[in-house]
């Protein structure tokens, strides 16, 4: 139990990483360029999408995906929160200085680019056949048809 937490904080510590490193660069390298600033965001965004497409597509292969699923949730819930609330700390900001609409549209945002990570991940995933699941219907398969049948006398 104490590996699978060390593997959610990790990933989570990942995911906060990529954000602050975004906003260290929009902070110091384009502060007032807005057109700038949402490029980089783009940028987080796509490179969270990217780690946890990795993630899943690696965990998947392994375990089950309800195993996998709630590790991930559970990361990027831990992530979302240090990102809404601590990430804008960091750089000086107040996490509810643009409002309550700045406020949600980042964690929709959030939701959104983690959520087409994982799916994406998943989707080749299975689209390749290498997903837990295929693999334990793949062995089934090779078993059933390794057994010589049964000769049934009467």
């Amino acid at each position: 139990m104490r590996d699978r937490w060390r593997a959610i904080g990790v990933l989570a510590g990942a995911l906060f990483a990529v954000n602050v490193v975004a906003r260290v660069i929009i902070e110091l390298g384009f502060d007032g360029n807005d057109t700038a600033a949402d490029r980089v965001s783009l940028g987080m965004f796509v490179v969270l999408g990217l780690i946890l497409a990795a993630v899943v597509f690696v965990q998947g292969r392994e375990r089950p995906a309800g195993r996998w699923g709630a590790d991930v949730t559970a990361a990027v819930l831990i992530a979302l929160a240090l990102t809404v609330l601590v990430g804008p700390l960091l750089v000086g900001d107040n996490p509810f200085g643009g409002g309550a609409g700045l406020f949600f549209a980042q964690i929709w945002l959030y939701l959104l680019a983690t959520g087409a990570g994982v799916a994406v991940g998943y989707l080749i995933l299975t689209a390749l056949g290498l997903d837990h699941r295929s693999q334990q219907l793949k062995r089934y398969a090779e078993i059933k048809a390794a057994k010589p049948r049964r000769v049934v006398r009467r």
